[in-house]
């Protein structure tokens, strides 16, 4: 996909960025829709996607609370199974 390159003023710091041209069209129509600058709408843009929990991080377990879910299991962890594991763990 072709890039598009365009510089931007953000919070008085000006910088260049590369684009791809889909997601440049993207941020003029936002522009546009919300009748602010093209910069304006970069940062806006960027700080809705960056609130948002990425889904697509196999690294980072999904949460409840403040608990990583463990992934599901064909079977029921009981005490026994977590003794046994803390004695092979040294634990």
């Amino acid at each position: 996909m072709r890039q598009s390159r365009f510089d931007a003023s953000l919070t008085g710091m000006r910088t260049t960025l590369n684009i791809e041209d889909d997601a440049l069209l993207a941020a003029r129509l936002h522009a546009q829709r919300e009748r602010v600058s093209l910069g304006e709408a970069v940062s806006q843009l960027l700080r809705r996607g960056a609130a948002q929990p990425s889904a697509a991080d196999p690294t980072q377990p999904p949460l409840r609370g403040r608990f990583a879910l463990l992934p599901q299991r064909d079977e029921v962890i009981t005490t026994q199974h977590v003794r046994e594991l803390m004695e092979r763990e040294g634990l």
